[in-house]
């Protein structure tokens, strides 16, 4: 039995299913989804792209707010940048992929913080390496990015079953724990090649 991070695993834990053993930069072993959609080698390179809703609406910068906008010629996407987190060993798994999500320009990330008891969404100046290299997860700035056909969804890691989620056009987009009706939490997350 090998212990990665005080974790105990088998040979076949890290061998098999949907992990695989990589190498991080100081020879330390971390376990890396296969199927994430990520290279299975962490980088300290941040994914960019952009997203959109099912409306075809895309996320864009207002202040210090995305929200979301028709797509059109007029109009300019923010540009995303993701990351896994180094240790997803360290948090509940089967719930997705772990993910820092931000914006490219200004450098800010998504937040999960509590507001009056309710969870809230918001924009953090931060740098999306910063908290890749912390020591430890940064739950509050961490969501599982579960992909389902086309459609990926972002659960808040802080805040289980709190979503990412749109609504009307020019409305910011939040957090929300309602599924479907009114709501949307899937969205289209294309990452630039």
């Amino acid at each position: 039995m090998t212990c990665i991070r005080g974790v105990p695993m088998s040979k076949e834990s890290y061998t098999a299913g949907d992990v695989k053993m990589g190498l991080w930069r100081s020879g330390t072993p971390v376990l890396t989804p296969v199927c994430s959609g990520y290279p299975s080698i962490l980088s300290n390179k941040p994914h960019v792209g952009e997203v959109s809703d099912l409306d075809q609406q895309v996320w864009i910068l207002q202040g210090q707010t995305i929200v979301t906008v028709p797509r059109s010629d007029s109009v300019t996407p923010v540009t995303i940048t993701v990351l896994p987190c180094k240790y997803p060993e360290l948090l509940e798994q089967g719930r997705g992929i772990p993910i820092y999500l931000g914006i490219e320009n200004p450098e800010m990330c998504l937040i999960c913080e509590d507001s009056g008891g309710q969870p809230t969404l918001l924009l953090k100046e931060e740098e999306i390496l910063a908290l890749y290299n912390e020591m430890a997860p940064v739950e509050p700035f961490l969501f599982y990015h579960s992909k389902n056909g086309r459609t990926s969804t972002f659960e808040s890691v802080a805040f289980p079953g709190w979503f990412i989620a749109s609504s009307e056009r020019s409305h910011p987009i939040f957090l929300t724990s309602h599924q479907g009706g009114m709501y949307n939490v899937n969205f289209n997350l294309n990452i630039n090649a």
